[in-house]
């Protein structure tokens, strides 16, 4: 007989990345409640979301506008469901989306309301374009300015020296909250390399976090699944996996399955 209490490989692969993150910020010296994990939902089928959901998990990622909208329904119709039944113990009871991709300005609009922090913040004419769509009845809409660290003209993002003078601007808008900074290393098979890039990118955080006058500016989101340990040990207090927690999946499937649930 299978024994029914052993935990399911989604599980077994969430708790190990959640050892790797506390290792990683004891290494750095850094208390590890203070890293926070964002679920990259990029593949992940929507029973892997509400598997993770009942394991307590509350914040997602998402860098498809049409998808976040896609899933992040269901989510809410299926924890909506699971309350009306009384099904809630240990389970997160509200999901926080952030969204993590290039943002186009005429699709702010649809994902405003719903996320509770967006990373990639990589122009003032985004950032205006937030401001201009923020909603009275709601608190201003918390951001993150993404950094192009190196310069690479196939990523989006701000350039270092730029930052500063962004900020500045983006203090003005009175429904627009800049919580902090994202950067994105680049490509490696070893994430060591990018060690230099994640201190470089601290550096800035640390210079710009001293210099802001922000109420709060404290978040630095960087590392994905293929680094997020350099990166912790480097600084960063926000990192986002993927295909570390979900594993891989065929992408037409995922997409199939969150256009066709109920």
């Amino acid at each position: 007989m299978s024994d029914l209490r052993k935990p399911s490989e989604l599980a077994v692969r969430y708790d190990a990345v959640q050892k790797r993150i506390a290792a990683a910020a004891q290494r750095s010296g850094r208390d590890p409640e203070s890293i926070h994990l964002v679920a990259v939902t990029k593949y992940a089928s929507l029973a892997q979301v509400r598997e993770l959901l009942e394991l307590g998990h509350m914040d997602f990622g998402e860098s498809r506008m049409q998808h976040m909208l896609q899933i992040s329904a269901q989510v809410q119709e299926y924890l909506d469901r699971r309350r009306e039944l009384g099904h809630v113990d240990g389970m997160a009871d509200r999901v926080r989306w952030h969204f993590i991709g290039h943002l186009q300005r005429n699709k702010v609009r649809r994902i405003q309301a719903l996320c509770r922090l967006v990373h990639s913040v990589d122009s003032l004419r985004l950032a205006e374009e937030i401001q201009s769509s923020a909603k009275e009845d709601q608190p201003p809409v918390e951001v993150l300015v993404q950094v192009n660290m190196l310069g690479d003209k196939d990523k989006h993002g701000v350039a270092p020296a730029a930052v500063s003078h962004l900020i500045d601007q983006m203090s003005t808008m009175p429904d627009l909250r800049v919580r902090g900074l994202m950067c994105m290393g680049p490509q490696s098979e070893d994430p060591q390399l990018l060690r230099p890039v994640f201190e470089r990118a601290y550096e800035l955080f640390d210079e710009v976090a001293k210099e802001s006058t922000a109420e709060r500016f404290d978040v630095l989101s960087m590392g994905m699944t293929q680094d997020f340990e350099v990166a912790i040990e480097c600084g960063a207090n926000v990192v986002r996996v993927g295909s570390a927690i979900f594993g891989t999946a065929d992408p037409d499937k995922v997409e199939a399955e969150a256009a066709g649930a109920s």
